[in-house]
C-alpha cells in the first residue's frame, strides 16, 4: 500500500477519525492527539471503533530505523506502521515537532505494518 499522509496540525487536544489502507486492507481508528507540556512533546493516544483503547500516550518523535516507526513494538495489533518525518531537515537539538510545526515541518506517515 502507498504511504499515506495523516492529516495534523498544532490544535490543541485533537480528536478524529480516520481510515488508513494497511497491508491490503483498511482499518479506521480513532485519535486523541495533545500537546505534553511538561515533555514539551506531542502525544496520540488511538482507540477502536467501539472506543477500546488500542494504544495510549505515544510520543510523536523522529528516529532512525526501526526505532523511527512509532508502532515497531505493537506490530501484532495490525494497525500499520507510522513515522514522524522532517520535513526541513535542518540539524537541530530538537528533532521533533513542538506546538508551533506540527503539521507543516514535521508530517505523519502511515504505512503497512513493518516486519
Amino acid at each position: 500500500m502507498p504511504d499515506q499522509q495523516v492529516p495534523l496540525d498544532t490544535r490543541p487536544n485533537q480528536s478524529f477519525q480516520i481510515t488508513l489502507a494497511v497491508d491490503a486492507g483498511s482499518v479506521t481508528l480513532n485519535c486523541y492527539l495533545y500537546f505534553n507540556e511538561m515533555a514539551q512533546c506531542w502525544v496520540i493516544d488511538i482507540f477502536n471503533l467501539n472506543g477500546d483503547p488500542v494504544l495510549l500516550s505515544t510520543p510523536l518523535l523522529t528516529g532512525i530505523w526501526p526505532a523511527a516507526n512509532l508502532l515497531c513494538q505493537q506490530g501484532y495489533l495490525q494497525i500499520g506502521s507510522a513515522f514522524i518525518l522532517n520535513l526541513v531537515n535542518i540539524p537541530t537539538d530538537q528533532d521533533y515537532p513542538d506546538n508551533r510545526n506540527l503539521g507543516t515541518e514535521y508530517i505523519m506517515i502511515w504505512s503497512d505494518t513493518a516486519p
